[in-house]
This record gives C-alpha cells, sequence and structure tokens, in this order.
C-alpha cells in the first residue's frame, strides 16, 4: 500500500463510483474523499477485515509481544510441525 492517499472530491467519486472501488481493490490504496460536511475513506472489503483482525489481534491480553517474539525467532529455531 503506498504512503501517500489519493484525495477526490464526492462529486467527482460520485461520477466514476464503480471504477473507483475496482480500483482500490484491485491496487489495496485507499482513496480519501473529501466532503461538504465530512469526510471518509474509501478501502477495498479485504484491507478493511485484515484492518478489524489486526485491531482484534492487538487487543488480546499478551498478543502482541508473542507475534513480535514470534517475528524475532530465527526459521531454524522453529517446530518442523504444529501441535494444536
Amino acid at each position: 500500500m503506498s504512503s501517500e492517499m489519493t484525495a477526490m472530491n464526492v462529486t467527482d467519486v460520485r461520477k466514476d463510483l464503480y471504477n473507483l472501488i475496482d480500483d482500490v481493490h484491485d491496487n489495496h490504496d485507499a482513496l480519501f474523499i473529501m466532503g461538504k460536511r465530512h469526510n471518509a475513506v474509501l478501502i477495498s472489503e479485504d484491507d478493511w477485515l485484515a484492518l478489524q483482525e489486526t485491531l482484534y489481534l492487538v487487543s488480546q491480553p499478551g498478543m502482541r509481544d508473542s507475534i513480535i517474539a514470534a517475528m524475532n525467532e530465527p526459521v531454524e529455531e522453529c517446530q518442523d510441525t504444529l501441535e494444536w
């Protein structure tokens, strides 16, 4: 995902909504929509679900530290099989 978000006013978004939905889905680039009263952000459903999952995981006590510890563990020290 790019660090800069494209911005459009709501009138232009309304004119090209179907293509913009395809673009945010295909490119995973959010679209900042500027309205007269409020602003909004258009993102793909996949990106929304990923954000929700991330928020859920980091809200679990100890999960963030566990993920960081696992990321820092050398691959050769990982188990070959999972014990569920």
